[in-house]
Parts: structure tokens; C-alpha cells; sequence
């Protein structure tokens, strides 16, 4: 880093830790609690959760939270057609891909908890699942396993992308690469050891920063 860069990143570590000194903290270690509860419940319900963040792609993680607590059970019951119909009523914006992509996951919907402990490396994990499940690229695959207690991998989504160009750690990005993803994603790991985190707590006092709120 430049020396701006650095007096930019002494700024944004300032503004983390006043976060870390107020109640977001209490938030915060309440989130990473329940993600690890997600990770140690049954395969289906894991693969729950793989839904929810297939349906996160290019969408909102509030009205994916929405759309995962009305579902429910249903993806793992409903016909393509039927889940479709039902993202639409639900205002999804891309009902029959969505649709599309879960049924065609649910090939590893009994044996996910399996597949996710065959695995010694967590980044090994989340190649498996950009290669193996469609509609999963790095950022949607982070966001899985950050949501079932993986502490090491961050989630580019735009609103962590701003905090960071806004504080002038990095120039916006036209479009987010792989290569661009692993390489913002060792800056924020960097950021977080300094700030005495890891993560997935990072990326939730960032997405607090960026929006006031703290989601999943």
C-alpha cells in the first residue's frame, strides 16, 4: 500500500474498532454463533441454506432471507415448475433459473454434510462447490460457508466493494473476476488480522458500516 492507502486503512480500522466497543459487537458474536449451528445441523438443512445463498445471486440477501423463510421445505419438495412459480409470486427476479439451478443441486442434498467433511482444505471446498453446483461463483460459495461456520473466506458483494473504494483501498472493479476476488479478498484479510478479526466477523461490522444493519 501507498501512504494514502495506509491513512485510509488506519481510518477504517478506527471506524471497526469503535464498532467492536459498541453493542454491534453483541451482534456481531450472535451471528457467528448461529452460523455455526447452521453447519452442524442435518444434510437437508445445510442444503437449505445452499438455496438460500443460490438465490442471493445478483439479489438481496433480505428478500432471499424473505423468500427462504416462506419456501422452507419446499426445496426440497417442489418440482422445478411449481418452486418456480413460487420464486415469481415471491418477486424474485429470476424464478425459472433460481428454480432451475436448486433442483438441479438437490443431487447433493443428502450428502452435502458429507461432502463438506471430505475436504481438509476450506479453499479446496469452495472450488468444489464453484465447479459442482450452477449458479454458485465465489462470492455466492463464501457466502455458504461463512452462513454454516467457515470463518476464512469473504463475500464481495457491492456493499463491501463500496466501503472498500470509498476509503480508497482499491479502485471499483467493472466487473469481478476470480483472479480480482482472491485478490480484494487477501486485502481484507490483512484488514481483518490488524483488526483482530476474522472474516466473517469483518465482513459483518463492513456490511454494518455500509448499510446500518447486520443480516446473514
Amino acid at each position: 500500500m501507498n501512504p494514502m492507502q495506509l491513512n485510509k486503512e488506519r481510518e477504517l480500522l478506527e471506524l471497526i474498532e469503535k464498532l467492536k466497543r459498541s453493542k454491534v459487537r453483541s451482534v456481531v458474536e450472535s451471528r457467528a454463533r448461529e452460523f455455526k449451528e447452521i453447519g452442524e445441523k442435518a444434510s437437508r438443512e445445510v442444503f437449505k441454506e445452499l438455496c438460500f445463498c443460490i438465490l442471493c445471486a445478483n439479489y438481496t440477501a433480505e428478500r432471499g432471507m424473505k423468500i427462504q423463510a416462506t419456501v422452507g421445505d419446499g426445496f426440497l419438495t417442489l418440482s422445478e415448475l411449481e418452486l418456480a412459480q413460487r420464486l415469481r409470486s415471491l418477486g424474485h427476479r429470476f424464478p425459472n433459473t433460481r428454480a432451475r439451478f436448486i433442483v438441479e443441486a438437490r443431487m447433493y442434498m443428502d450428502s452435502l454434510k458429507e461432502i463438506i467433511g471430505s475436504f481438509g482444505a476450506a479453499r479446496d471446498l469452495r472450488e468444489w462447490l464453484i465447479f459442482n453446483v450452477k449458479g454458485i461463483g465465489p462470492k455466492e460459495a463464501s457466502h455458504f460457508l461463512r452462513n454454516i461456520g467457515y470463518t476464512d473466506f469473504a463475500i464481495l458483494d457491492f456493499h463491501i466493494v463500496n466501503v472498500l473504494t470509498r476509503h480508497g483501498l482499491i479502485e471499483k472493479p467493472k466487473t469481478l473476476t476470480k483472479r480480482k476476488y482472491l485478490e480484494i479478498e487477501d486485502l481484507l484479510g490483512g484488514i481483518a488480522r490488524k483488526a483482530g478479526l476474522d472474516l466473517a466477523e469483518l465482513d459483518l461490522y463492513l456490511w454494518y458500516l455500509e448499510t446500518g444493519r447486520i443480516l446473514k
